[in-house]
């Protein structure tokens, strides 16, 4: 076989060495080749984590036993050999930059994975890679003002959980200076300036979100094939809105990092909320800060706590009883108690009757022994809070599957102990669970104290004053309310809320949090701006974790929903590049995308779908197999 040149890149010889020239054959494999260039290059050091990198295909040689012919490598190709792993500036959400060696030729899921084992972050799944958004430069702003904590030394591991000393990562329990930037990463930031809130990139509309997601890194390829290279600045985010078994004992930085990424989300008004809830949300974040500079850190219990804990959690047992009569009892003990629906003239009386995992309303009381108006399934419908306590408002907002899409009908309750039982079977109906269920009180129970949380209290600030100077309004609510009311208005406001959290404890209280975020209506909402096929305008794709809203771009108003489980499959004509989807009842839907590639969306989706695969049984182990067959698209194949 004839012999030929083959000139290769080596990294660690500098930028102006010239290519190492190899005389190679065909047949000669990628491992050969590795051979012949490290016994030429005369450095003895471990070449290991190096590999040769092909400039023109934009892919990594990693399949060693495979011949330059199998590649299809002649003698023009411009090759490259390197380490696998390299410095990343990896900005978290809570501002703070790490630089650590990131691993830049598997796919970016399992690079996330290698980051999150080395932060103590369990479920990577949930992350992923974001490009930053590009901020203009201004002169004064140096960037070397900004301080980056270096693990670069930090030995890469495979085990899927790192061993604890302390409550944290051997890696990190080495040094004092490591350990502070474990503190850093686990313990809750204080509550930033107003210039750094204002300095903040602040999306103006829904085009501008949907602009940010179309940034999101593709799973199934690696960071040299995205064009990152090293020393280059990513940010790591939450991207699924799945958030799967948060256990504060092990997750003291996973906790931390999601309430920082849902705190900046309220501030920079990514995500809307109402005026009393901005101030609650001052208010959580008030006493965090107060709780977190005091509280010691969270450290884990004892392994043999955790086994005892574990086999109580085992031995939950669940009392279904006669489902039917123990609903019927519910109906018995309600009989004056009339929620009301939604109609285009406003709110309407009727009688209202809870059986299984129904509702079903009648006219009157009189004729609930017959057939009933409508009989409304709960399950697998969505429930959402509409509450405002001080205007007495308890609405219960159901969205429930219909072929076309979603149906909305609005429940009106009377008061608040009405809404929290009613709620309170909603939800426990959506998840096709009847009221004879354990689990049945506690959730009255946890509605009662959250609508406790939103009550303002006229009794005295305890030990707060009325005109506390410690507590900076600015940096606890979103900007547009710092040009809306004065501190001295807004003071008071957030020390009447603070009163009803005051006494929760530093868990209690990032939990808190996180719970009124999830519960806000656009939670977890990801944008992208589609075409649809046959349409000549633009509109809004909102991609949820269990369901697709289209949004009229102009009035933004969700002109449809469709939900993942009334799905019946979905496929990308990557030539086109069109989305195409099919639902039950013969519903399909075709689209392509404007600000993201469309190997976002489908990304979007099969995440989801994985993500609703997860159980218990299953949780420590993650199928990354069929992650990348339900988000790889044709590269997966």
């Amino acid at each position: 076989m004839a012999v030929w040149d083959l000139s290769v890149t080596v990294e660690d010889l500098g930028s102006d060495a010239p290519p190492v020239t190899l005389s190679v054959a065909s047949d000669l494999h990628v491992g050969g080749v590795i051979l012949k260039l490290v016994e030429k290059t005369q450095i003895k050091r471990d070449w290991s984590d190096h590999a040769l990198w092909w400039e023109q295909k934009q892919r990594w040689l990693l399949r060693t036993a495979w011949t330059l012919e199998k590649y299809g490598i002649h003698a023009d190709a411009r090759l490259v050999f390197m380490p696998q792993h390299k410095p990343l500036k990896l900005c978290l959400p809570n501002g703070i930059t790490l630089k650590l060696r990131a691993c830049f030729s598997n796919p970016v899921f399992q690079t996330v994975m290698g980051i999150c084992r080395m932060l103590n972050i369990r479920h990577p799944e949930e992350l992923s890679l974001l490009r930053p958004i590009e901020q203009k430069k201004k002169k004064k702003d140096k960037d070397s003002a900004e301080e980056i904590y270096d693990l670069t030394e930090v030995p890469l591991s495979s085990v899927s959980r790192p061993c604890l000393y302390n409550g944290m990562p051997a890696h990190f329990a080495d040094s004092t200076q490591m350990e502070a930037i474990y503190k850093m990463l686990s313990v809750t930031q204080p509550p930033p300036a107003p210039e750094v809130i204002a300095k903040q990139y602040r999306p103006a509309s829904v085009v501008d979100k949907a602009h940010i997601h179309g940034r999101w890194l593709d799973s199934s390829r690696c960071l040299m094939q995205q064009g990152i290279q090293e020393n280059d600045r990513v940010w790591l985010r939450f991207k699924f809105y799945a958030f799967y078994d948060i256990e504060p004992k092990y997750d003291v930085v996973r906790l931390t990092q999601l309430y920082e990424q849902a705190r900046w989300a309220i501030l920079l008004e990514d995500i809307d909320c109402t005026e009393e809830e901005m101030m609650l949300f001052g208010a959580l974040q008030y006493h965090i800060s107060k709780v977190s500079q005091s509280e010691p850190q969270m450290l884990s219990s004892s392994a043999a706590m955790d086994d005892l804990e574990s086999a109580l959690q085992s031995l939950e047992v669940k009392m279904e009883g006669e489902t039917s009569t123990a609903s019927e009892m519910l109906v018995r003990q309600t009989e004056y108690l009339l929620p009301k629906r939604l109609t285009l003239k406003g709110y309407k009386q009727y009688w209202f009757k809870f059986q299984d995992t129904s509702i079903s309303y009648f006219k009157s009381k009189e004729e609930s022994i017959g057939e009933p108006i409508q009989q409304i399934n709960l399950k697998g419908c969505e429930v959402a809070p509409d509450v405002n306590v001080t205007a007495q408002k308890f609405l219960i907002r159901l969205l429930i599957p219909a072929p076309e899409g979603m149906n909305e009908v609005y429940l009106r309750c009377e008061n608040e102990q009405q809404y929290a039982q009613w709620m309170a079977a909603c939800r426990l109906g959506s998840k096709g669970k009847t009221l004879a269920d354990s689990s049945f009180q506690s959730e009255i129970q946890s509605i009662r104290s959250f609508l406790a949380m939103q009550k303002t209290s006229s009794s005295s600030h305890g030990n707060v004053p009325a005109n506390d100077e410690s507590i900076n309004t600015h940096s606890l609510v979103s900007p547009r309310y710092h040009k809306k009311y004065k501190t001295k208005q807004l003071t008071p406001r957030i020390l009447d809320a603070y009163q009803n959290v005051a006494q929760l404890s530093l868990t209690d209280a990032l939990m808190r949090f996180l719970q009124i975020w999830q519960a806000l209506p656009d939670f977890g909402l990801s944008y992208v701006v589609v075409r649809f096929k046959g349409s000549r305008k633009d509109e809004v794709m909102g991609i949820a974790p269990n369901r697709l809203i289209r949004i009229d771009l102009g009035v933004g108003d969700v002109v449809k929903t469709w939900r993942y489980n009334n799905m019946k499959q979905w496929n990308v004509n990557w030539d086109i590049r069109q989305v195409a989807i099919e639902f039950e009842g013969n519903v399909n839907i075709a689209f392509g995308c404007v600000t993201a590639d469309c190997k976002i969306v489908h990304e979007f989706i099969g995440g989801y779908i994985f993500m609703s695969t997860r159980s218990r049984e299953k949780s420590d182990t993650l199928n990354e197999e069929l992650f990348h067959k339900l988000t790889g698209g044709h590269e997966a194949l």
